[in-house]
C-alpha cells in the first residue's frame, strides 16, 4: 500500500508493540494456546499507473504466501485509504490474515512476503499488524 502505512504505522506499531510487551505472560483458557494473529495489507495500485490484477495477485499468493503458510490463511478484499501531499488517496487492497505460533521463523516468513510484494509490484510498503491471541487449530 502507498503512504497509509507511513502516516499511521508508527503509532500503530508502537501500540501493538506495547500490547505485545504487556502480554508476555499471556494465559489462555483451557484448550487454547498463546498465538499471534498477523494481518498484512497489500495495496493493489502500482506506482506510475496500473493495478495488480487478480491473476497477478493469485500468482503471488501461490508463489510467495502459500508455500510459507501451507496450513491455512484467509484473504479478503479491502479498501485502503491514505494521505499524501495531494490529499486523500484511495485504493483497492488485499488483506491477509494468518495465525502463527510466534516463533522467529514466522517473523522471517512474514517479512519475506512483504519484501517480495514490494519488489514485484513496486510498492513503498506493506502494512503488518501482529496481535497476541489465544487460539487452537
Amino acid at each position: 500500500m502507498g503512504n497509509l502505512e507511513r502516516s499511521g504505522s508508527g503509532l500503530l506499531l508502537a501500540a501493538v508493540l506495547a500490547g505485545c510487551a504487556a502480554s508476555g505472560g499471556q494465559s489462555c483458557p483451557a484448550g487454547l494456546a498463546p498465538m499471534t494473529s498477523a494481518e498484512l495489507t497489500f495495496g493493489l495500485s502500482i506506482p506510475g499507473g496500473g493495478m495488480v490484477s487478480e491473476t497477478d495477485w493469485q500468482r503471488f499468493v501461490d508463489a510467495e504466501i502459500t508455500p510459507r503458510f501451507p496450513d491455512g490463511l484467509t484473504i479478503t478484499d479491502a479498501k485502503g485509504q491514505w494521505k499524501d501531499r495531494s490529499g486523500i488517496v484511495r485504493e483497492p487492497s488485499k488483506r491477509l490474515l494468518v495465525v502463527v505460533t510466534g516463533k522467529p521463523a514466522d517473523a522471517t516468513k512474514l517479512e519475506a512476503i512483504r519484501a517480495a510484494y514490494r519488489a514485484r509490484f513496486h510498492q513503498e510498503s506493506v502494512l503488518l499488524v501482529e496481535t497476541p491471541v489465544c487460539g487452537s487449530f
